[in-house]
């Protein structure tokens, strides 16, 4: 193989390279499984969640199980879904909550990153009480909620 045949090799991947999730921990754009996107990030010194793309099968655009009435209009995209969690390492993070905007419930929860996959645990008392759900990393989404997100 020549030089030039592999320069050209290197330039053809680049892209991919750079496009390629960055594993962050969980830290990133995670979509769960029904095709929104939210986004985790640092909020002081804590990690929260937003969501920054309402998937198209999303019942409704609003919060409208919310259990406050005049909250039930608030839009979807941009809100914050969760908070106060703390990185106990970059794969890890517990001790904050999670709304889920499907049913209008709170609940504790955990988050464990591995390579791709998020697995996102949400409980009421202790984490043996609870559910999971698997999150794919995703690439960051276009569109005006992810910067509605980073103004929360």
């Amino acid at each position: 193989m020549n030089w030039r045949t592999f320069a050209a090799g290197v330039l053809l991947l680049l892209p991919a390279v750079v496009l390629w999730p960055q594993d962050n921990g969980v830290l990133g754009n995670w979509q769960d499984p029904s095709g929104s996107v939210i986004r985790i990030s640092p909020c002081g010194a804590q990690v929260c969640l937003w969501i920054t793309l309402v998937s198209p099968k999303a019942p409704a655009a609003t919060d409208i199980h919310n259990p406050q009435p005049s909250e039930r209009g608030r839009a979807l995209c941009g809100l914050k879904i969760g908070s106060g969690f703390t990185l106990r390492d970059s794969n890890h993070a517990a001790g904050g909550t999670l709304y889920d905007p499907k049913t209008g419930k709170t609940y504790h929860g955990t988050m464990s990153a591995e390579g791709s996959k998020l697995e996102l645990r949400g409980y009421v008392g202790i984490p043996l009480f609870g559910e999971s759900q698997t999150w794919t990393r995703t690439i960051e989404p276009a569109g005006h909620c992810a910067a509605a997100a980073s103004k929360n």
